[in-house]
């Protein structure tokens, strides 16, 4: 059975399989989470990026994607990096932030990870509100066919905590 969990603090500071970056589709690091996880992280991260810039994903990461480089100096065994979307009013644009958590879980079972942490994906520069996009994130990793023994949101504010209670615990 999975155990979804809530902590406030930094992702960088979990001890978990796999950490999932909000990364931005170049993979070159960035602000907020993904500048967090490159920081802490170390050049080995970096590294791994870099590469699969040079092969599979020359044009970048696509919105809604996940792929898994080394961990680094984190303490964790990998890092999932995954895009989300811009929040747009214009768009439903929904599927992708779904997408994000879908197959950041699937890589993490691929790999043979039982414990992630993930953040709250595109709810920062990228717009989304963070009520819908903690009901969205909840509901996903509450109806994923995953191998995870623990799913833990890592929040790095108290609003961002308030939003993911409320999604868990009504």
């Amino acid at each position: 059975m999975t155990s979804i969990t809530l902590v406030q603090g930094d992702i960088t500071l979990q001890s978990v399989d796999a950490i999932v970056n909000a990364a931005n589709s170049t993979l070159l690091g960035g602000g907020g989470v993904d500048g967090a996880i490159h920081r802490r992280g170390g050049p080995a991260i970096l590294a791994e990026c870099k590469d699969l810039r040079a092969g599979r994903y020359k044009r970048g990461l696509p919105v809604g994607e996940a792929v898994a480089t080394t961990a680094g100096d984190l303490d964790a065994r990998w890092v999932i990096h995954t895009v989300g979307p811009v929040h747009s009013y214009d768009e439903d644009r929904s599927e992708f932030l779904i997408s994000c958590y879908r197959e950041s879980l699937r890589v993490a079972d691929e790999l043979g990870a039982s414990t992630i942490a993930f953040p709250a994906i595109s709810t920062g520069v990228y717009g989304w509100p963070m009520d819908d996009g903690a009901r969205r994130a909840v509901d996903t990793v509450r109806s994923a066919d995953t191998m995870m023994t623990e799913i833990r949101f890592v929040l790095f504010d108290p609003r961002a905590y308030r939003a993911f209670d409320k999604a868990l615990n009504g």
